[in-house]
């Protein structure tokens, strides 16, 4: 009977997960797929949330919340159907395919009148939806695969390497909306916006194409889609105990853990800088998240470090513990900062928001990975890391509720306080299945 590839060292037991590490070149292709690959996802994900904020409140009566709600709910069913298709015939391939459909989705939205006719509302939101479809398949197949190719003790930078793409992309998109309307004026509303979706566009087309020509033989001709993988003989013959481990416990509790970082994202992003805006000016806001999103992203791709050295599991559980206390509390402390009209102070507290909170992404990358057997890798990680983003992502349905429950002063700590709860738990949910993560053990 098959087994999967030994762990190749003793303190890490659940390094067998994945498969062992292929050729040199390989696997750095893998790795700045994934890179850049993560990066276009953000970008592209919080495109319109960022770039056309301004712009729907005044050429148009279209909510943003639902521009980005329509790419959510398209993200878990490409993340189900393409991670499917990419287990089965090839991660390389299907993230290329998805790469391209993205590509088609954002350079049609160039072409959209902003305004409120029925097909220019359906058209917008149809195309939003496709493009979180394909976003749902592009990471489900490049984020495995970059980690399956990675040794089991650099599995955890890599992850917090890939992770920390995301405050870079929204980073990114904030400074360049800030310089063309900064530059353009009222011309950024009727025709500049259109410039950073020509960006988006082409981000996806040339990692595509780059890709392709990466995986090109000498005489021209594509390696398959196993050799693209790498895909361990072993892993294709896993014995059905190794599958049934992945039980409805494990990706429940996943799906919990995802459940509580996307709170993080959605209060500590999206929701904080909407309560700055009656504070400050828009180039102000801007500033201040684009400060506060630069400084979270050494803190992800540091937090994926520690957790190898410390254990996932523990470092998610610590974490998550700390953020319980500190998440609403650096939030009270931006809101005063803020009300009291003093920009550096509420810089310094925003960026502590953005350290206590989505700086625990950087290892969930190899976490979600290395639960899932190689024959549902790409589909277990995308299903369970885009379906998760749904119920978070829809806050602006559920927190208006909670806020006349509570006041606006307690609403938004007492999520970051579940939200911390959240991540705590799940992985000792997980622990308690006898089914753990990449763990160091003393």
């Amino acid at each position: 009977m098959a087994t999967l590839t030994p762990a190749p060292s003793p303190a890490h037991d659940d390094a067998p997960r994945l498969a062992p590490a292929a050729a040199t070149p390989e696997r750095r292709e893998a790795r700045r797929s994934a890179l850049v690959g993560n990066f276009v996802d953000q970008f592209d994900i919080f495109l319109p949330v960022i770039a056309l904020g301004g712009v729907l409140s005044t050429r148009s009566t279209i909510p943003d919340g639902l521009v980005f709600a329509a790419t959510l709910l398209g993200r878990p069913l490409g993340a189900f159907i393409l991670g499917t298709l990419a287990d089965r015939r090839g991660r390389a391939r299907v993230s290329r395919g998805a790469l391209l459909g993205l590509s088609v989705c954002t350079g049609l939205m160039v072409t959209l009148p902003l305004h409120t006719s029925t097909w220019a509302v359906a058209a917008l939101l149809a195309l939003r939806f496709a493009a979180g479809f394909f976003l749902g398949g592009q990471y489900s197949a490049a984020i495995p695969r970059a980690l399956a190719l990675t040794e089991p003790q650099r599995r955890g930078h890599l992850s917090g390497l890939v992770m920390a793409m995301s405050p870079l992309a929204n980073a990114t998109i904030a400074a360049a909306t800030m310089m063309l309307t900064a530059s353009l004026g009222g011309a950024y509303t009727t025709w500049g916006w259109r410039l950073l979706f020509v960006v988006g566009a082409l981000l996806p087309l040339i990692l595509a194409l780059t890709a392709r020509s990466a995986h090109a033989g000498p005489a021209g001709h594509s390696h398959s889609p196993h050799e693209s993988d790498n895909r361990d003989p072993a892993a294709h013959d896993a014995t059905d105990d190794e599958e049934e481990r992945v039980t409805g416990r494990v990706v429940a509790a996943l799906f919990t853990l995802m459940t509580g970082l996307w709170l993080f994202t959605m209060m500590g992003v999206s929701v904080l800088t909407s309560s700055l805006r009656p504070h400050f000016s828009p180039h102000d806001v801007g500033l201040v998240m684009l400060v506060a999103t630069a400084v979270s992203a050494p803190t992800m791709a540091a937090a994926g470090a520690v957790s190898t050295r410390v254990g996932r599991s523990r470092f998610f559980m610590a974490f998550g513990a700390l953020a319980c206390i500190a998440a609403p509390a650096a939030y009270l402390v931006a809101m005063h900062a803020a009300s009291s009209g003093s920009i550096v102070a509420t810089t310094i507290a925003v960026a502590t928001v953005q350290i206590v909170t989505v700086s625990a992404y950087g290892p969930v990358g190899a976490y979600l990975a290395e639960h899932f057997p190689e024959s549902r890798r790409s589909r277990g990680y995308g299903s369970v890391y885009s379906a998760s983003i749904v119920l978070p992502g829809l806050y602006p349905f559920w927190l208006p509720t909670v806020t006349q429950w509570l006041g606006r002063s307690a609403a938004v700590p007492l999520v970051l306080c579940v939200a911390g709860l959240l991540v705590t738990l799940a992985p000792a949910w997980i622990r308690g299945s006898n089914v753990g993560g990449y763990e160091k053990v003393s």
